[in-house]
């Protein structure tokens, strides 16, 4: 498999520890026609535009109407694809702005993969802002999406009206603990998979190898990311490169390159904008450990922890997740 081509993957990767079953490639081009506006209740969702930021087109679309709410999804590596349709619920009260970050969904891809930065993701965000015309913009991220919107806030304090953190953390020692925690949940309930991933790391295999990749796809993420096994979960589309290349060719073991050196623990105080911070009981990802924190770290922010979540608790607190969300908007 070559992970320099475009590829779809039906997998979860938002923190890093990517399972995952591979489907066939796709090139889905939206056309320049007006955005859709309002809930939409049809599975198949409605044409978005280009920007042009940086040198290169992200995809977007917008949904809705009042102040606009950016989603930021996860990975490093995921597309909007990780919110669409659950957030066509908040269009009653926000502008949801639904895009692909660069080297994701329908964005355009680099040239090489150098190119992939968390520094130029930061950035991105704010070039589509001004595309946009935006004054000022509520950021919601999720998960590596959240250590965007952390550093955006603290980059560009101006731009942002209010931010929400969901199942994040704030450094990459953090991330480091969900990694080793997650890995040894495969160890103990899948040692067959353990096995294997063993004898390729013995042989010099590292997490971005396709093989290991494989190996990893055979213990179901559902262990590490939901609190309920049989919740319905939303589609994964995820460039594999762009993980490999911000995290690290040992993506799921250590925490490299790009996040190796993140760490807002002690500037997140700092943060001028209104944050919600939203934490699921059973995330084994960015375990609660770590997210009660913020309310230690962040003394003006207001914690949510959803008692019957794992990672995404929007997908498996639905009604509690947008009665919260909804009551931040409107202070």
């Amino acid at each position: 498999m070559d992970l320099r081509r475009h590829v779809r993957f039906i997998a979860v990767a938002a923190s890093g520890l990517l399972t995952l079953q591979c489907a066939s490639a796709r090139d889905a081009r939206p056309t320049d026609d007006p955005v859709a506006s309002g809930p939409s209740t049809a599975t198949a969702e409605p044409e978005g535009r280009f920007a042009t930021v940086n040198g290169h087109r992200l995809w977007y679309r917008v949904s809705g109407q009042g102040p606009p709410v950016v989603l930021i999804p996860g990975g490093p590596g995921l597309s909007h694809t990780l919110f669409y349709p659950a957030f066509e619920r908040l269009t009653d009260v926000a502008r949801v702005v639904y895009f692909d970050p660069f080297g994701r969904g329908q964005s355009d891809r680099a040239s090489t993969p150098s190119q992939y930065s968390f520094r130029g993701d930061v950035e991105d965000l704010e070039g589509l802002r001004q595309a946009l015309g935006f004054d000022r913009i509520t950021v919601y991220g999720v998960s590596y999406g959240g250590n965007l919107a952390q550093a955006y806030a603290l980059r560009y304090p101006s731009s942002v009206r209010k931010l929400i953190l969901a199942g994040t953390v704030y450094s990459a020692e953090a991330w480091q603990h969900a990694f080793d925690h997650m890995n040894i949940q495969v160890r103990h309930q899948f040692p067959d998979v353990w096995a294997e991933l063993e004898a390729l790391r013995a042989q010099g295999a590292v997490s971005c190898d396709p093989d290991y990749l494989r190996a990893l796809g055979s213990a179901p993420f559902r262990l590490s990311y939901l609190y309920n096994p049989t919740a319905a979960l939303p589609r994964f589309e995820q460039n594999v490169e762009v993980m490999c290349q911000i995290l690290g060719s040992d993506a799921t073991n250590v925490v490299g390159r790009d996040l190796e050196s993140f760490d807002v623990e002690r500037q997140v105080r700092d943060i001028v904008a209104p944050p919600l911070i939203l934490a699921g009981r059973f995330d084994r990802v960015a375990m609660p450990r770590y997210t009660l924190r913020y309310r230690t770290l962040m003394p003006q922010a207001e914690v949510v922890l959803f008692e019957q979540s794992g990672h995404f608790v929007f997908v498996e607190e639905p009604e509690h997740h947008d009665d919260v969300v909804r009551a931040f908007l409107k202070k």
